[in-house]
């Protein structure tokens, strides 16, 4: 191997990957030429965002509403409600109801962003006011884990980050469970007798202008439709960072909000954008995919009720835009005017304490949140492993194909073609017995991994070979013990950068405590979760491994330290001709959690629907009959099991390496020594 000056490392490769696959997977799109084109891309699409958002329940849970307060105010009533929109999963909502109306009267769903105090906060409140005494019924919800919805309501708290993102691996999604919840408002405000259930419009702005939009593409009943400062495009996203609530994953596979937007027709949208907002909102990008949208409602013959309306503002859903947005609703709720802005009435604020639904002691007992909703998923579809145990090896043979299948395929959103495997090979650095030296391996167009290979120096005939990962880059993962005693042992040690990680790690991509928030998210609209590509790296660098001739690939071993011991599992998992033996250290051992992920937690391992391949221990399984160790694992919060706990967590592992007459081959412990450890691997 010569000698290469290697390229720096490149902390914006990924981003710029990413970019790149998503600017390739719309390279030839065009407009529907015919409304019969339309019409067949149409029903694709919404079964693909269907599809996406997460299963919906096939029968309606009843609504079970209940008043549990009234702000009586002139002209106008404020009933502090609750709902329920599946069993156990209620919504806090404020009705505001017009006084004296001696007919049905049309409704706005008003739909809240992140704005501090939810749908309690005044720049909700105002355009929910502004609407009731112009003569609309108005219906105001929490969205899931916001407001009054999360564990410890108060000022600020937030749905997304690892909060957010506990739905994700058992295949549900923020964004699908605002869309379902918002359908079910709609169904309670159809019961309300002051409503006419024919004359619906939704608004929201932010967050809450995401939601507008996604509701309103895919439920019929919204006649008017207005999403505020939240319009650009799914590529804009990839440049900046999103809460969970909007994020679509593998959206860019079949869509660009444009073709979201175009879901709206023949009904009546109006987007609003602001000059100074941030570039995912600007007004640029906001009309490309109202152009995009706009001959379809040429296909319909209705050109006029599309429009773009720009105002001189930051992010924000201020008077001049609610103005805008009462005459859309009236021209199209109640057919006056032409949708010209409309003074707003003057109003009063209320409190957010006067508004809230529930105090202390008053939450019905039953009461899910996101994390809650998820971990209740999650046992359902784990139960089925305790409920068919296999009882032969064939069986399980059988069952673990369709895992691995199901794992590569929909959940990792399948791998490319495997590159040439080459490594250009940089410095070399000797200490003592060892050396070590710098590679880079490429898996795919774009990104360079840097590498750290190290050996004893006198060495002799073909050497086992551990790849040892690390989430924080291959200078955490050498600098543990454990590679110095598998050094001692006469190991050779290949410890990456994988993408997005290390040197490699982007710039400002942690969010609320998720060190890898946008990356793992820009990952997800490409339809190619993170944890999925990290798999990719292990295996281009054991390609590169195999045409080693001075490695026995016969004893080609994987470490896990910390989080990536779930990427090692799944790279064993999965490549079970190339893989010998593996090793997890202080890895979580279920993904299952009743509370958002701990701090530093990783967001790009949280594949989505990955439970429905199995939790870790099932995952695990499939390394039989090799070797596999587990040492102090740890729950999904971070806490380290004991020994006894520990096994009874990979119970069902135990059995698969049982039934392929390997017991020896599976350990699971705590506190042993590093020296012993080596000698297990």
């Amino acid at each position: 191997m010569a000698d290469t000056p290697l390229s720096p490392p490149d902390p914006l490769a990924f981003d710029n990957f990413v970019r790149a696959q998503a600017k390739a997977l719309h390279a030839n799109d065009r407009p529907p030429a015919t409304r019969k084109d339309w019409l067949e891309r149409r029903a694709k699409l919404r079964t693909a965002m269907f599809e996406a958002m997460g299963t919906f329940p096939d029968k309606s849970c009843p609504l079970e509403p209940k008043v549990v307060g009234v702000l009586r105010r002139t002209g106008y009533r404020i009933e502090k409600l609750l709902f329920q929109s599946q069993p156990d999963v209620w919504v806090t909502a404020s009705a505001y109801v017009p006084e004296n109306v001696r007919r049905k009267v049309p409704a706005v769903l008003a739909v809240h962003g992140h704005w501090p105090w939810a749908r309690r906060d005044p720049v909700v409140q105002a355009r929910c006011l502004g609407l009731v005494q112009l003569g609309f019924f108005v219906l105001a919800v929490d969205a899931f884990g916001a407001g009054e919805r999360h564990p410890s309501p108060a000022r600020g708290t937030y749905h997304g980050a690892l909060f957010g993102s506990t739905l994700w691996p058992v295949g549900q999604t923020l964004l699908g469970l605002q869309v379902y919840d918002n359908g079910r408002a709609v169904d309670y405000l159809r019961t309300r007798p002051e409503v006419d259930g024919d004359l619906l419009g939704i608004t929201g702005a932010s967050g809450g202008g995401n939601q507008t939009m996604y509701a309103s593409a895919l439920d019929e009943r919204f006649r008017a439709v207005v999403p505020v400062c939240s319009v650009g495009t799914y590529q804009a996203y990839l440049q900046s960072a999103c809460c969970v609530c909007e994020v679509l994953p593998g959206a860019l596979r079949f869509a660009e909000e444009g073709d979201v937007l175009a879901l709206v027709a023949p009904r009546a949208l109006l987007v609003i954008s602001a000059t100074q907002d941030a570039f995912q909102f600007s007004v640029g990008e906001a009309a490309r995919s109202v152009d995009r949208a706009r001959p379809v409602f040429r296909l319909y013959g209705v050109p006029d009720k599309l429009e773009h309306a720009v105002f001189e503002s930051g992010h924000d859903y201020n008077q001049a835009m609610r103005e805008r947005m009462y005459g859309w609703m009236v021209q199209w709720l109640r057919n006056e005017g032409e949708g010209k802005p409309i003074p707003e009435p003057k109003h009063t604020i209320e409190t957010p304490e006067d508004l809230q639904c529930l105090t202390e002691g008053t939450r019905p007992r039953e009461f899910l949140f996101p994390a809650t909703f998820a971990a209740r998923e999650a046992n359902k579809l784990v139960a089925r492993f305790a409920a068919r145990k296999p009882d032969h090896i064939e069986d399980w043979e059988s069952t673990a194909i369709a895992m691995r299948s199901r794992l590569a395929t929909n959940i990792f959103g399948g791998f490319p073609k495997l590159p040439r495997p080459t490594a250009a090979v940089g410095s070399r650095e000797v200490k003592g017995r060892v050396v070590a030296t710098s590679l880079s391996i490429q898996p795919e167009s774009g990104l360079a991994l840097p590498v750290i290979l190290k050996s004893v120096v006198a060495r002799t005939g073909k050497e086992p070979t551990c790849i040892v990962l690390h989430q924080d880059g291959k200078a955490e993962a050498l600098d543990h013990p454990l590679a110095a005693a598998l050094l001692h042992r006469g190991w050779t040690l290949l410890a990456p950068d994988l993408r997005a990680t290390g040197t490699l790690h982007p710039p400002h991509d942690g969010i609320a405590g998720a060190p890898d928030h946008n990356s793992a998210e820009h990952a997800l609209w490409i339809g190619r979760p993170l944890l999925g590509q990290w798999v990719f790296d292990v295996l281009c660098i054991l390609d590169w491994m195999a045409l080693q001739p001075t490695l026995d690939r016969r004893r080609f071993a994987v470490l896990g330290l910390g989080n990536a011991g779930i990427i090692a599992l799944c790279a064993a998992a999965l490549f079970e001709d190339r893989i010998a033996s593996v090793m997890t250290v202080r890895s979580p051992v279920t993904y299952i959690a009743e509370q958002a992920y701990p701090v530093g937690f990783s967001m790009g391992l949280l594949a989505p629907a990955i439970l429905k391949a199995g939790d870790v221990p099932h995952l695990a399984a499939l390394v039989a009959p090799r070797r596999l160790t587990v040492v102090d694992g740890l729950t999904a919060q971070g806490r380290k099991l004991q020994e006894r706990y520990l096994k009874e967590a990979f119970a069902f592992t135990a059995g698969i390496f049982k039934l392929a007459k390997a017991e020896s081959n599976l350990a699971a412990i705590e506190g042993i020594r590093t020296e012993d450890l080596a000698a297990r691997l």
